[in-house]
């Protein structure tokens, strides 16, 4: 029974488990986009999304605790420097993984992992992206603007009025 066992060992042992992923990381880093088996790929995802959530404060600490992770000052610096500008308003979710099929010696489950911020396919640079919120009524603040705006726009403008002329018979009601 595998209970509380969290972590895939991908059939390694933990130095050789800690330096692969550490490898496919700054590969990850440096290229946005890997090709892996979805074992791994999961793996990678679990190991590298606190990292760059760490990377969206820049402070000595948060590099350091990178760098012991990652072990390459290069990826660690364009991580800071590049990556984390990127995803500086995004709350979560930093890779995509896409599965690829089968490979063609040992019948692997294949997949792509990207980061998400750098697919131009997916994020057109000239469609700005809605954010989307998971609460409930924060639309009637702006619904309320529109049709204020609405209601002045659309109400009548100062008509004169031109008088009737009177007629001269009177009522016949009022006389009765």
């Amino acid at each position: 029974m595998r209970h509380g066992k969290k972590i895939n060992h991908l059939s390694r042992k933990t130095a050789h488990r800690k330096a692969m992923l550490a490898n496919m990381a700054c590969s990850l880093i440096e290229h946005k986009r890997i090709n892996t088996t979805v074992a791994k790929a999961k793996a990678l995802r679990q190991y590298i999304e606190p990292l760059i959530t760490k990377s969206k404060e820049d402070t000595t600490h948060n590099r350091r605790i990178v760098f012991s992770n990652l072990k390459d000052k290069y990826a660690v610096a364009e991580l800071f420097r590049d990556i984390s500008v990127k995803v500086a308003d995004r709350p979560g979710g930093y890779l995509r993984i896409i599965k690829l099929g089968n490979r063609q010696g040992d019948n692997a489950d294949m997949a792509m992992v990207e980061l998400v911020d750098y697919n131009e396919i997916y994020n057109p640079k000239g469609k700005k992206e809605k954010k989307s919120t998971r609460r409930r009524g924060g639309k009637k603040t702006a619904k309320v603007e529109e049709t204020v705006e609405a209601k002045v726009e659309e109400a009548p403008k100062k008509v004169e009025k031109t008088e009737e002329p009177k007629s001269k018979k009177p009522d016949t009601k009022d006389e009765a």
